[in-house]
């Protein structure tokens, strides 16, 4: 993929360049919010993933996808959005890729994936790092506050509720004690409520009982198709030089060959190297 393709594919998005956007010319990327709710009946709601997304995957989106499917056949809820919310620099979690790449890639695999799904780079152009809650209660205001909800087919304003979507990995570091501040806990679950995507090989049971005084708000989505697909084994098999492709969205794939990410300085520099030679060898032989 050229450098081109790559830059009209995230302004297509509607969300600018990564590198030159800052907290001064943020705009909450309303774009593909439904405008009108369907089903006066159903309260609507937004589905929010907070998470590092170094890369995103094809399970990130699948994620999406079952909450929706959740959605509309096991609650009176009916899904108007869903955004992907990445983490800040300053959350300084291993084999992070810098915030900008993290924006862009999520938007190249929202923008050739889905008509729903956006990326909202507030939370990541934040030098400091911003608690999950205070990401939830952004997107509660901008929907909410500053838009002033969703319109029914009657002109009616209804207030759109605003939910965490997550792994069973995050349960299970919810509910270990001192993770995470209590208040918090209790904003996010009980105000809020959870969509939680079963995952292989984490027993999600033994979180819940930690979490029992929240387990009406903690809504678990069965994975009928088991993906045990993780940013963590794409860097892996990156850094070991092993085929990423189909495990993550094809322009992403293309994107992190691109900019080199998730491989070691030495073997950075060792394509690099291999590079040069190629294009002298090249240059000689034009000569």
């Amino acid at each position: 993929m050229s450098s081109t393709t790559t830059r009209d594919i995230i302004l297509d998005a509607g969300l600018g360049n990564a590198t030159a956007m800052t907290l001064d010319n943020y705009t909450f990327p309303k774009e593909r919010l439904r405008k009108t709710l369907s089903n006066p009946k159903k309260q609507p709601i937004v589905l929010v993933s907070c998470g590092s997304f170094s890369p995103p995957t094809n399970l990130h989106l699948r994620m999406f996808e079952e909450a929706a499917d959740y959605c509309e056949f096991e609650t009176d809820f009916e899904v108007v959005g869903g955004f992907f919310s990445p983490v800040g620099d300053a959350y300084k979690k291993a084999g992070l890729a810098s915030a900008h790449h993290r924006i862009s890639m999520t938007r190249i695999a929202v923008e050739g994936s889905s008509k729903w799904i956006g990326v909202d780079p507030w939370e990541p152009l934040h030098k400091e790092y911003l608690p999950t809650v205070k990401v939830l209660d952004h997107f509660d205001h901008e929907l909410n506050e500053v838009m002033g909800g969703i319109e029914t087919s009657t002109g009616e304003k209804r207030r759109i509720h605003v939910a965490l979507l997550a792994g069973a990995d995050l349960i299970q570091t919810m509910s270990t004690p001192g993770l995470w501040a209590r208040e918090d806990l209790s904003r996010i679950l009980g105000h809020y409520g959870a969509f939680i995507l079963e995952r292989s090989g984490t027993d999600i049971d033994d979180a819940l009982v930690q979490l029992q005084q929240w387990r009406e708000s903690i809504r678990v989505i069965p994975q009928l198709i088991q993906n045990d697909v993780s940013s963590t084994k794409i860097r892996l098999f990156r850094k070991r030089g092993k085929s990423i492709r189909y495990y993550i969205p094809d322009q992403v794939v293309d994107y992190i060959y691109e900019h080199d990410l998730y491989i070691d300085d030495e073997k950075k520099q060792a394509e690099k190297d291999k590079e040069s030679v190629s294009s002298d060898s090249a240059s000689s032989s034009q000569s």
